[in-house]
Order: C-alpha cells, then sequence, then structure tokens
C-alpha cells in the first residue's frame, strides 16, 4: 500500500473535492495545443501589431505548473512544456475555468462557492498539468502581457516535486525516478533529445548509404557474436531455456547468404556481467555488415559516418572527454585518425608477443603475464583469448587518447572474424578507441563454415573450464554458411557509451533514460524507511553534547560520519536531522564498553541514547550498520546508507592522517583505491565492509567514494581535522 505524506494527503483531498464538484481532473485531451517556443518566436515577431490589436484569446497551450504566487487581485504562475517555460498571469474576476464539461466563473466545492480565479490558488499545486488559453496585450508603458482567460485541469499531481531537486545528479533516485530530473533538468532533457537526435542521424546516414534496417530476434539457441556471459529466460510453451542475445551477429550474418547486401540493426543487447561507470548489463548498440567490403572499408565508411553525424548534430570536433578515472582531455575527432598495429602495440608495452601463443598455450601465457609483472582476479581459469583481452586493456588500451583505429588482432581474440591472408595468425579487425575507450568494433567477416566449426570447438573447450566469456557455438549459424555466405565486413558501435562520452557524463546510466536498477521491493533491497515526521526527535546539539560526554577516542569519527549522513540525506530528500543523528550516534557505546566489542549496539546503545530520548526507531537503524553482532537487516535506505558509509569514512580520515596538512581536501579518489589494494595499510578495517555500497546501494565503490570525499570536506570544517582514533 502507498505511504503518502501530509501534503500529498491534502492534495488527494484537492482531487476529491474536485471530483464530487463534477470536475474532471485526468482530462482525455487538449485541442490545438501550441508549443511554447513558438508562441514566444510568435509573440516576439508580432509585438509592434499587439500596442495596437488585442489577441483576444489567440494563443492556447498546456503544461506542468513550476510555481505559483498570488499577489491580491494578480497571481503569477510559470508553466514549462517540451520545448520552454514562461511566466503568465491571473486576474481576479477576468478569468475563467473549464471543468472538462463547462465553461464557468464560480464552482461550488464543498459547498461553498468558489470563483475561478481563487480555484487556482486554492486546488491547483505545483507540479499539476494545466491548459490555459491566452489574452495577449501590450500595456500602455510598452510592456507585452500574457493574462489567462481560461484554464483547465489536465492531470493533478498528488505527489509534490522534491523541494531539493535542483541540481542534483547521478544519484539512485534520479535512475528510477528520471521523470523527476526531466521536469527540472534542462542538461538531462537535453541530452536525451541529443539520443533520440544521434539514433536518427545514424539511420540517415545508412539511408543514403543503401542500407537496410531489419530486426533479429532477442531470445536465441545459442550466445554467440562477442565473449561475454549471457542472461538465461525459459520459455514456458517449448519448455526449453533459451538465452538473451549479447550480440545479433550471427542472425544478421544469416540475412546476407543472400539478396540482404548492405543491413543494419540498433537494438538491445544483454551480458550477465558486472556492472560499474562504464559498464550495464543491458545496452543499446548499432551493428551493420556490408557484403563485399573488408575491414578497411569499414575504417572508411567509420571516418564518413563520424562527419555526417558531428555535421548532423552540429557537433564541434574538439571535445573534451574524461577517461576511465575521470580526467577529461581534449579529443579532436578531425579525420583522419590514427591506425595502431595491436600485436605489436601489446608487445612494445608488456614485452609479451602475443602471437606466439595458441588456445593450447593458455598455461605458458598466464605464467609469462604474472613474470611481467601483471595480474588480475580471476586470470587463473581464463582462457588464451581472455588473457590476451585482460593484457591489451591494461598495457595498451589507455594510453590512446585521440580517435584510433587499432587493428592487427591475433586471431586466438575473434572466433568469427576473417584471418589475413598474409599471415593466418591474425584477423582482419579493427576497433575504435578514444581517451581510453573502445567506442566500436569492425571486423572482415569469417565466412569458411570449416573454420567456423573448428573455431566453436576451440570455444567450447574454453566454457568446459568454466571460463564464462568464451563464444558458444551456434550450429544454425554455421549451417547457414554452408550454402555459401559472401565475403563481407561488419561493425558495431555502443550508442550508450559514445553518448556518455559526448555529453561529459561518468556513467553509462546517465546516457540511458531508464536504466535497470534493483527492485526497491525485492527482499535484500530498500523497503520503505520509517515515516518520522510524527516523532519527536533530539536536537543535533543534544546529540553532540552526548557524544562529548561519552565518545572520548571516537568523536571525530562520529562527527564525520554524522555530516557525511547528512550529505546522503540531502541529495536523496530524506529527513537530514535524522540522518544525521544516526551518523552521529552509531558509535557512540565504542569508548564506554572497551574491549567489550562483541556488546556494541546492544543494551548500552539503550542505556546511554535514552538519556536524549532517541526514539526506538533510530536505535533500530543504528543496529543495522553492526549487523554482523545484532542481526538487524539493513532493509530500509536509511540502514543501507550507515553500514555503507561508516567504514569507508573512517578510512579515508585514516589516510587524511597522512597528508602533509592533515586534511581531507589533499585525499583524491586514486589515493583511497591504491590504499584499499594495500594490504598493509589500515590492515584492520574490512575490505568487504568497504564495499558495502556495491551490495547493499547497487553504487560501485568507484562511484561511492568521490561521493563521500565530497561530503567530508564539504563540511570539514565545522568539526576540525583531528583525525580518528
Amino acid at each position: 500500500m502507498a505511504e503518502y505524506s501530509k501534503e500529498s494527503l491534502e492534495r488527494i483531498e484537492k482531487l476529491e473535492s474536485l471530483k464530487k464538484a463534477g470536475v474532471i481532473p485526468y482530462a482525455n485531451k487538449f485541442e490545438w495545443k501550441m508549443d511554447i517556443s513558438s508562441l514566444q518566436d510568435k509573440i516576439s515577431k508580432e509585438a509592434d501589431e499587439l500596442m495596437t490589436n488585442w489577441a483576444e484569446g489567440a494563443y492556447r497551450t498546456a503544461g506542468r505548473l513550476l510555481s505559483f504566487r498570488s499577489h491580491g487581485k494578480l497571481s503569477f504562475a510559470k508553466i514549462q512544456d517540451n520545448t520552454s517555460t514562461i511566466q503568465i498571469c491571473f486576474v481576479k474576476d477576468k478569468v475563467s475555468f473549464n471543468t472538462g464539461k463547462e465553461i464557468l466563473t464560480e464552482l461550488e466545492i464543498n459547498w461553498n462557492m468558489m470563483t475561478a480565479y481563487k480555484l487556482i490558488d486554492k486546488m491547483f499545486d505545483v507540479g499539476d498539468i494545466v491548459g490555459i488559453i491566452w489574452d495577449l496585450f501590450v500595456t500602455k508603458h510598452g510592456e507585452l502581457t500574457i493574462f489567462v482567460k481560461e484554464f483547465q485541469m489536465m492531470s493533478k499531481a498528488i505527489r509534490p516535486l522534491p523541494e531539493k531537486f535542483h541540481g542534483i545528479t547521478d544519484q539512485e533516485t534520479l535512475y528510477r525516478q528520471r521523470y523527476l530530473d526531466l521536469i527540472t533538468n534542462d542538461d538531462t532533457y537535453n541530452r536525451f533529445l541529443l539520443r533520440s537526435k544521434l539514433v536518427k542521424a545514424l539511420r540517415d546516414f545508412y539511408d543514403e548509404n543503401g542500407f537496410i534496417e531489419i530486426e533479429t530476434p532477442v531470445m536465441w539457441n545459442a550466445a554467440s557474436g562477442a565473449a561475454a556471459a549471457p542472461f538465461f529466460t525459459h520459455h514456458n510453451d517449448y519448455d526449453h531455456d533459451f538465452v538473451l542475445r549479447i550480440s545479433p551477429e550471427t542472425n544478421l550474418k544469416k540475412a546476407t547468404v543472400w539478396r540482404f547486401e548492405r543491413i543494419f540493426e540498433i537494438w538491445k543487447q544483454f551480458r550477465n556481467e558486472g556492472s560499474d561507470p562504464s559498464h550495464m548489463q543491458e545496452f543499446t548498440s548499432v551493428e551493420h555488415y556490408a557484403v563485399y567490403w573488408n575491414f578497411e572499408d569499414n575504417m572508411r565508411f567509420t571516418e564518413e559516418m563520424f562527419e555526417y553525424v558531428f555535421a548532423k548534430l552540429d557537433l564541434p570536433k574538439i571535445i573534451s572527454i574524461k577517461d576511465k578515472d575521470w580526467n577529461a582531455q581534449d579529443v579532436d575527432f578531425t579525420t583522419p585518425w590514427e591506425r595502431i598495429d595491436y600485436i605489436a602495440g601489446v608487445k612494445e608495452k608488456s614485452g609479451i608477443n602475443i602471437e606466439d601463443y595458441g588456445m593450447e598455450d593458455e598455461d605458458k601465457l598466464r605464467e609469462d603475464i604474472k613474470a611481467a609483472w601483471h595480474n588480475w582476479e580471476g586470470m587463473d581459469i581464463q582462457s588464451t583469448t581472455t588473457l590476451i583481452d585482460y593484457l591489451y586493456k591494461k598495457v595498451l588500451r589507455p594510453g590512446i587518447i585521440w580517435p584510433a583505429f587499432v587493428y592487427n588482432y591475433p586471431k586466438t581474440m575473434q572466433p568469427l572474424a576473417r584471418a589475413s591472408d598474409e599471415d593466418k595468425n591474425t584477423v582482419e579487425q579493427f576497433q575504435l578507441l578514444l581517451n581510453g575507450w573502445e567506442i566500436l568494433k569492425a571486423y572482415s567477416e569469417l565466412v569458411d563454415p570449416i573454420e567456423q566449426q573448428n573455431n566453436f570447438d576451440d570455444q567450447a573447450k574454453a566454457l568446459a573450464k568454466w571460463d564464462e566469456e568464451a563464444t558458444s557455438g551456434d550450429e544454425e549459424f554455421v549451417l547457414s554458411m554452408e550454402y555459401g555466405m559472401p565475403p563481407q565486413s561488419g561493425w558495431g558501435m555502443g550508442i550508450d557509451r559514445i553518448l556518455t562520452l559526448l555529453t561529459w557524463q561518468e556513467n553509462l546510466r546517465d546516457g540511458t533514460l531508464f536504466p535497470l536498477m534493483k527492485p526497491l521491493n525485492a527482499s535484500n533491497s530498500v523497503q520503505k524507511s520509517t515515516n518520522y515526521d510524527a516523532m519527536e526527535l533530539p536536537s543535533i546539539e543534544d546529540a553532540t553534547a552526548l557524544v562529548e560526554k561519552y565518545a572520548t577516542f571516537t568523536k571525530n569519527h562520529l562527527i564525520s560520519v554524522g555530516y557525511v549522513m547528512k550529505y546522503f540525506a540531502n541529495k536523496l530528500w530524506e529527513n537530514e536531522q535524522v540522518w544525521q543523528l544516526v551518523g552521529l550516534l552509531h558509535d557512540i557505546d565504542r569508548d564506554y564498553l572497551e574491549k567489550n566489542a562483541d556488546k556494541h549496539c546492544k543494551e548500552d546503545l539503550e542505556k546511554i541514547c535514552s538519556e536524549i530520548n532517541l526514539p526506538a526507531e533510530l536505535i533500530e537503524d543504528i543496529r543495522a550498520h553492526a549487523h554482523f553482532l545484532t542481526w538487524v537487516e539493513a532493509n530500509t535506505l536509511i540502514k543501507k546508507y550507515i553500514a555503507s558509509v561508516d567504514e569507508i569514512t573512517g578510512f579515508i580520515w585514516a589516510i587524511s592522517r597522512m597528508m602533509p596538512n592533515k586534511t581531507v581536501a589533499e585525499v583524491k579518489v586514486k589515493s583511497v583505491k591504491k590504499k584499499i589494494k594495500s594490504k598493509s595499510f589500515a590492515a584492520g578495517v574490512s575490505r568487504e565492509e568497504l564495499k558495502n555500497c556495491e551490495t547493499m546501494l547497487d553504487i560501485s565503490l568507484d562511484e561511492f567514494i568521490p561521493q563521500v570525499l565530497e561530503a567530508l570536506v564539504k563540511d570539514a570544517d565545522k568539526y576540525g581535522m583531528d583525525g580518528i582514533s
């Protein structure tokens, strides 16, 4: 059952009163709606004419009410549609109300007669969607004036817009409720408008170059076309498990067996892998295939495509792009672009000649990589293909800044690519990279069915060794090749990534309108928080005095966690006082208990907090951060945040003690990540606890660290720089 605030309940009461009075609060249409931006242009051009000719009832539009203020006989409001925002004016005794059935100057509401002018003041709220008809004229002083002649309720909003919404970005709530972001953030709206225009520009370019758009299945028998772990789903009617495609490649290529010579598809792909700011399990890509082309033709075509799209979208050729550590570099997209040899580049950076290793040489390659002082999680079960890919990503990719084609890949890297006629150990493939990011991939296609089946067999061996990123075989695809598949080159690019980079974002979710999130009603996810509005809360001053009394050694830690919790409450529109109290008091019994750590957050916590009458609900919230002792599940937003904030805040403060001036402002994200990897630094701090944000909030540690740092720097002057004991 939905929980409503006091203001929402008041809005619902207004809604019911309007319905009882015969008003239709959710209209079925609004005729002849004009865009606000076109009205502004029209009014500007006709201002001289309006000086002499009053335009009575000439303008009609509808939009969301963003603000409203009353000044006796005059009231002013701002409304917004998809094109712009404009200020309007209501005049007492000069405005009518459309109920959806009839136009009235007054209406009986709850047995009281209410004028149309009073209706807009008393029964409408910010957030409501209204339709209006304007009178326009210029005053004797030459001022253009917009008076509402008639208004109508289009849709009653029963939840208010968040007051602190402006300026908040990259938050979980914005991803879940993107519609709120679109209401008040022009940058967000323009970003997704650009995405739509980007996709259209791509379609236009393909059309002008003779390509045909086709659709291929999302569910299929095999996860072929890329090295990635798939999602599985069960088909009830067939009583069979299928996979969600990781790539449309094999089905697109089957269409080229005959008649379709140039094809493309813009659609969703699904890869069951880890998510971070630069990867999502569900993403949008564009993929094309051109019969009788090779990979070099696609290099030329790629440069032409970017020239076309940049011109179509009016983008500058030099754009500041952030790398994987979010450091900005000016990237010049002017063509032609540099060509970089993959094999030679990896050898230069690592000393390892990857041409020397076949599928059977994975053990030797693994040892040689370790001998060159390179290591990463999971490498002990990876095949030759995946080991080479990870090595490249570690040593070569980060150094490429301006757009460059990386080509000349070893054959083991791409089972679906065509081997070079000049060197059978390499394939005709390239990737476009810029500032450390892989933007797109293309290659001359392998069309030999026997060689293709042999490659699939090799990949099957890797799958048998639990390498989840090995490519699955596809018998139906090989069958199609046996009928004769013409020579061709294929090409694929992620829409989310290129948009994210071009619009200065740091997370692919910021380029995705409604990114996939954990459901709020999941058993291991966020439940509704307690309603604290009716509670009598102790003041922050009283809680601070309690800290002074009991927390001699942990005082600074408590105060800093309190401010970090307040910071997140502000961003998430939660009760700042409650969140700061929980942070301020979460370890209030630590010093009191001394060596009896197993009693933490139990009876003594209640005893201490009773001195300021801290509500039992907040004590329960506090206990969630010590869930390993209290068994209190972190199942609400505040509980998840205190469990996530506690350890990382203390860890960052510990790092600040090593800085020259011992200030948090000197601590960098890179320093925190480096210290986390160091087993000798703060050895007693659980690295798993530091990552609570990932399991509890579905926010990567890479995203969470900068936010905690920002919170600490923002309020550092309020609690001094004494560090944490």
